[in-house]
């Protein structure tokens, strides 16, 4: 077994986690350890660095996700296979490795992190879906019993949504759940607020309806000529700002006088580690609001699930609608996220995400903190910056491997621009790779 005779500072900023795995990384890229060479246990290794064994855990797991090291069941860690830098030392900040098909890492607003630790859950849920008896004809369009009642409870456990199953439907993710909700309201227009979420503009369009650009949160918005307006409360896509209590209450206020339905996507609520999960809208008014949610950030944008909860009136006309058309999530992934669910799989990613994504927040400040307008939630971090500067920034990341999305391409009638950087679907690494490409941008831009 090697003997790596580490140190952490821990009077450095950044986690201890993140250290420790730069010093492995580090070693490995310059050929100091080589391929199948057994690394110390989480166990030995805490105790010899006098941290806690989460501290290694969490450095061992972000370092087999990258391919520097390998687990081996029963036997320990070991560094991969061709991964030494031996005879040829590479420099020590490597340009990022490209995605597939030699694509730039898109650093986007929707791919989570998944701790790698997990995968043995994963793995076991598909084993029950496979040992279990599919349904002889069609599925009941609402969605399996049992998922409705355990992300019933799942929702009163952590958005303060206190429903049943009878009120769950299970879709193909959330812009399956808004197009199902849109054939069932009243004719009429939709708003969306611009900046906001490019997929469900496209989904209103597609329904037929006509697309009403509202500002962010629909503050103040005039909602009498619209049937629903869709936003984003507890997190704006894609500024980041949670809708405040006032303006909650406001927004419920005008859209009872229109008549109109608002639609609340959640897409990331649980990922909130400044303060606790702010209660969705639709635990004020469920005769008002459609709820939204998805297993795309939790789990995995490729599950292709979601939920509605749809308001009192609407949902047996939803339910028709799917009966009539066989429209409903295929069985084996509803079976296979039921397993999750009960496995307590969803609850440990989150919960791994969580720290995750509060750490590369913490990076994400460091080094951008002076361009925020805000504190940082979820996986991405919204940078407002001027036109020209967003467009070099943008320019400086993709050259160094980064696809960064510009803040104007959200955007429809309104005009912002900056960038908005997502940390989810990325390494710590080539997060820090990512940073400094742009930092370098904005440090020249800074006035003397």
């Amino acid at each position: 077994m090697t003997s790596l005779a580490l140190h952490l500072d821990r009077s450095a900023p950044g986690p201890l986690g993140v250290q420790l795995a730069d010093a492995v990384r580090d070693r490995v890229t310059d050929g100091r350890l080589r391929p199948g060479e057994r690394l110390p246990s989480s166990r030995a290794l805490a105790a010899e660095l006098g941290v806690a064994r989460s501290v290694v855990e969490q450095a061992w797991a972000q370092l087999v996700a990258e391919g520097w090291l390998e687990g081996r069941h029963g036997a320990g860690t070991f560094v991969a296979a061709g991964r030494s830098g031996a005879g040829a030392p590479p420099p020590r900040r490597p340009r990022a490795p490209a995605a597939a098909g030699g694509q730039p890492v898109r650093l986007d607003t929707g791919t989570p992190w998944i701790d790698p630790r997990h995968r043995a859950l994963w793995r076991r849920a598909w084993r029950d879906v496979a040992a279990a008896t599919p349904p002889s004809g069609y599925d009941d369009p609402r969605g399996l019993p049992e998922l409705r009642a355990e992300i019933a409870a799942r929702l009163a456990r952590t958005r303060g949504l206190v429903v049943d199953a009878d009120d769950v439907r299970v879709t193909v993710g959330t812009t399956d759940g808004l197009r199902h909700l849109l054939g069932a309201l009243a004719p009429g227009p939709v708003g969306v607020e611009d900046p906001g979420y490019r997929a469900a503009v496209a989904t209103v369009e597609a329904a037929g309806r006509r697309v009403v650009d509202l500002p962010p949160g629909a503050a103040g918005a005039d909602l009498r000529a619209l049937a629903a307006a869709y936003v984003t409360p507890a997190h704006q896509h894609p500024l980041g700002r949670t809708m405040p209590g006032a303006e909650r209450l406001a927004l419920l206020a005008a859209a009872g006088e229109a008549g109109a339905v608002l639609v609340e996507d959640d897409y990331d609520s649980e990922f909130r580690y400044d303060v606790a999960p702010i209660p969705a809208l639709a635990s004020l008014d469920r005769e008002r609001v459609a709820y939204l949610g998805t297993t795309s950030k939790s789990v995995s944008p490729s599950l292709r699930l979601g939920w509605l909860v749809p308001p009192a009136g609407l949902g047996a006309r939803i339910d028709a609608q799917r009966a009539r058309t066989h429209d409903a999530a295929p069985w084996p992934v509803q079976r296979a996220y039921l397993s999750l669910l009960r496995e307590g799989y969803v609850d440990r990613v989150v919960r791994s995400a969580r720290r995750t994504y509060a750490a590369r927040a913490a990076r994400v400040v460091e080094v951008l903190g002076a361009h925020l307008d805000g504190p940082v939630a979820g996986m991405y971090a919204t940078v407002p910056l001027p036109t020209d500067t967003a467009r070099r920034a943008r320019d400086a990341a993709l050259a160094a491997g980064f696809d960064v999305p510009l803040l104007d391409d959200y955007c429809r009638s309104t005009r912002r621009s900056g960038l908005v950087l997502g940390f989810g679907g990325c390494t710590d690494a080539e997060l820090d790779l990512a940073l400094e490409a742009i930092r370098v941008v904005l440090g020249a831009d800074v006035p003397e």
